[in-house]
């Protein structure tokens, strides 16, 4: 039987944050961290593989003392997606599905990623990711985040269904009669992203022979070359995750990841 793959991409050079899959959060790496996510899921998921992705010597290191496996990347590479699709072709057998568990998203809960196995097994979508609705609270807190850190956190629109419409760095859409809507319910109409995606391997081949897209380019977001190119990309709505950050990008972010954990307990998988 042909197994599914988990794969977590790593970079060092990230402009932002160097090294950043080797920082810590309350004393295990952002690594460490994604790497037990991954675990989980697959023993969730079943039928499952993990492998993290990486161009660096220090981070393959680090993820092999982890008894991680490790497939070696080029560092051309432009994306996550372009790692995982890369990490894919190395197996002895080509997996159905991938899976793409950034390695800076280490508050991901296993269950919403099992979940996103289990929907694209059963759906025809090109690409399947997690969205959630934010209250007004979390949008308001997502709105002083941005004044700070304009590009952490992606927004999403989507039609009836969940079909994935657009996906922004922009907080969309934009809300006319906002005061009327706070006080109609607890519910604002943005829906946030998390920072991980499931493929069909031909999809993800597709994408990683294509060029930069336009808007790709410009909001920094590897799925808008799926949807600039007429794929299909399903959302999932999940909960929203208790501790409320889809990725670490900044220094700041580090700082929100401690704090968030003193606050609110830490999540690593036992």
């Amino acid at each position: 039987m042909t197994r599914d793959l988990i794969v977590v991409p790593a970079r060092f050079r990230s402009t932002r944050l160097p090294g950043k899959p080797l920082l810590q959060i309350a004393g295990r790496t952002l690594l460490e961290r994604v790497v037990a996510i991954a675990r989980t899921t697959a023993e969730q998921a079943g039928n499952c593989d993990v492998v993290v992705a990486t161009d660096d010597a220090r981070i393959a290191e680090h993820a092999q003392a982890l008894g991680a496996e490790v497939a070696l990347t080029e560092a051309a590479l432009d994306s996550g997606s372009a790692r995982a699709y890369a990490a894919a072709c190395a197996r002895p057998s080509a997996p159905a599905l991938v899976i793409n568990l950034q390695g800076d998203a280490p508050f991901v809960p296993p269950a919403v990623v099992a979940g996103l196995v289990a929907t694209l097994r059963s759906s025809g979508a090109d690409v399947a990711t997690p969205v959630y609705q934010l209250t007004w609270d979390r949008l308001d807190r997502l709105r002083q985040h941005k004044q700070t850190s304009p590009f952490s956190g992606t927004t999403c629109v989507r039609d009836e269904g969940g079909r994935a419409l657009w996906f922004s760095k922009a907080i969309l859409p934009a809300i006319r009669d906002e005061a009327a809507l706070r006080e109609a319910g607890t519910l604002s109409p943005v829906w946030q992203h998390l920072g991980l995606y499931g493929y069909r391997l031909g999809a993800l081949a597709w994408f990683a022979a294509a060029p930069q897209s336009r808007y790709e380019k410009l909001e920094g977001l590897e799925q808008l070359r799926f949807l600039e190119g007429g794929k299909t990309i399903a959302t999932i709505e999940v909960e929203q995750p208790v501790h409320a950050m889809s990725g670490i990008d900044t220094p700041a972010d580090l700082a929100l990841a401690e704090a968030a954990i003193a606050r609110l307990g830490d999540p690593f998988p036992a």
